[in-house]
């Protein structure tokens, strides 16, 4: 028999992808107090089931395999950019395979626009509304709305249409960043990858006796057993040092190890196997998180994954360091760099970003501080502005000048150019690190 807790996620589990949850329909539904439903809510939301959107609310999710975490939902999205839904609602659980900058012609545009993409785009409502008819979502970036016919469409096509208070770059730079980090967590090996299930595991009931304990030791050749009660959860872990001289006919939950250390699935191998062998342990039961036994993990598999781990985590650059990474020394005395404006680096009006400028001055000026012995940066104040718009292909030319320098802070000046012409300038203060 389970608890109310473990009925409450089975039924969250069964419910439709998209579907809108609430505490209150779920206790009104299940017949349990609000506390019991608000409980289990927040722990489908931590096992991938659900999603909570602020001005929408929680949502029934499709949980995503280990492999597929680079490909983020809508919902996801939504809470990386601080987004609110303008319409398409229905839509928040579906993923996304790649975004576009929507910085080009609109004919252009056509070529790149395909289904289970996101369209980052600023106040371009034709652009809105070809996204949806080809079945990509839209981010809007810089805050602006859209029209009530562009809504609409997004609802009938259940293609979310969200609204963002940043600028392309900043939005692109975020998301990417969210898909890194999960690239990251995906190649991290767990528990999970390398444990025994409960399937191929041996163990014992509280029920249990002595005299059992004997019997399934000479079946598996095993002296270490998990113990669970009638619910299947783990209530302890039975050793053949603790039953002693201990009648058969006595009962094994008097005998065994209560509060045993376990670990989940989603714990890393790294710290599993550096645990085992500091405590001095062969094998750690899996639980869940209402202490459900999952499986065993021991010591010699939790090694032997760490030796055999091969792989590097796939990961992609940032928008911010496929920005710098452009940068090219055109001058290597003065340290001078030139790049060419491409349409990740523009904002909604389709001119270099402040963001990318900022990007770029840091950059910039860490190589120059570094050219001259001066050590890293960690930067203080940074202040920009721009003489006139730089626009997509132009190129453009970034120079570093040293203003002043102690022992702890300096003070460089940044100028941009194009074509010969100032087009902005900055001022960055930042405090030095001895390398």
């Amino acid at each position: 028999m389970s608890t109310k807790h473990e009925q409450i996620i089975r039924h969250i589990g069964s419910l439709r992808i998209g579907r809108r949850i609430s505490v209150r329909q779920i206790a009104r539904d299940l017949n349990v107090s609000d506390g019991t439903a608000y409980r289990a809510i927040k722990e489908a939301e931590n096992r991938g089931l659900v999603s909570t959107i602020e001005r929408v609310g929680t949502i029934r999710i499709e949980k995503k395999a280990r492999e597929s975490l680079e490909q983020l939902t809508f919902a996801e999205v939504i809470n990386v950019v601080d987004g609110q839904v303008l319409g398409g609602k229905e839509g928040l659980h579906k993923t996304l395979s790649k975004f576009l900058i929507g910085a080009m012609e609109l004919e252009a545009m056509k070529r790149y626009t395909e289904p289970d993409s996101l369209m980052i785009v600023g106040n371009r409502t034709e652009v809105h509304e070809l996204a949806l008819k080809d079945g990509v979502a839209v981010l809007i970036t810089g805050g602006f709305d859209t029209t009530d016919e562009i809504k609409e469409l997004a609802n009938e096509k259940e293609l979310p249409i969200i609204s963002t208070s940043f600028d392309t770059y900043t939005v692109a730079e975020m998301i990417n960043r969210a898909i890194y980090d999960q690239l990251i967590i995906r190649d991290i090996v767990l528990v999970s990858d390398v444990f025994t299930p409960i399937e191929d595991v041996y163990y014992l009931s509280t029920d249990d006796t002595v005299e059992n304990f004997y019997a399934k030791a000479k079946e598996t050749n095993y002296t270490r057993f998990p113990v669970v009660n009638k619910y299947n959860r783990l209530s302890g872990v039975i050793t053949e040092r603790d039953l002693d001289q201990e009648a058969k006919t006595t009962k094994i939950e008097r005998l065994m190890t209560k509060n045993p250390v376990v670990v989940e699935p989603n714990t890393s191998v790294a710290y599993v196997a550096h645990m085992m062998v500091w405590e001095g342990l062969e094998v750690v039961p899996v639980v869940s998180e209402t202490k459900e036994l999952k499986g065993i993990v021991s010591r010699k598999d939790a090694l032997k994954a760490l030796q055999q781990i091969h792989r590097q985590p796939q990961v992609g650059d940032t928008i911010d360091e496929i920005t710098s990474s452009k940068l090219q020394i055109i001058d290597g005395q003065e340290l001078t760099f030139q790049t060419k404006v491409t349409p990740q680096m523009t904002n909604q009006l389709g001119t270099l970003s402040s963001s990318v400028f900022t990007s770029l001055m840091t950059h910039a000026s860490r190589q120059l501080l570094l050219h001259l012995n001066k050590g890293d940066i960690v930067i203080e104040n940074i202040t920009i502005f721009f003489i006139r718009p730089v626009q997509i292909d132009d190129h453009i030319v970034i120079k570093p000048k040293l203003l002043e320098a102690g022992k702890v802070y300096a003070k460089v000046e940044v100028e941009l150019s194009s074509e010969g012409k100032i087009v902005g300038k900055g001022l960055l203060m930042a405090q030095l690190i001895e390398r």
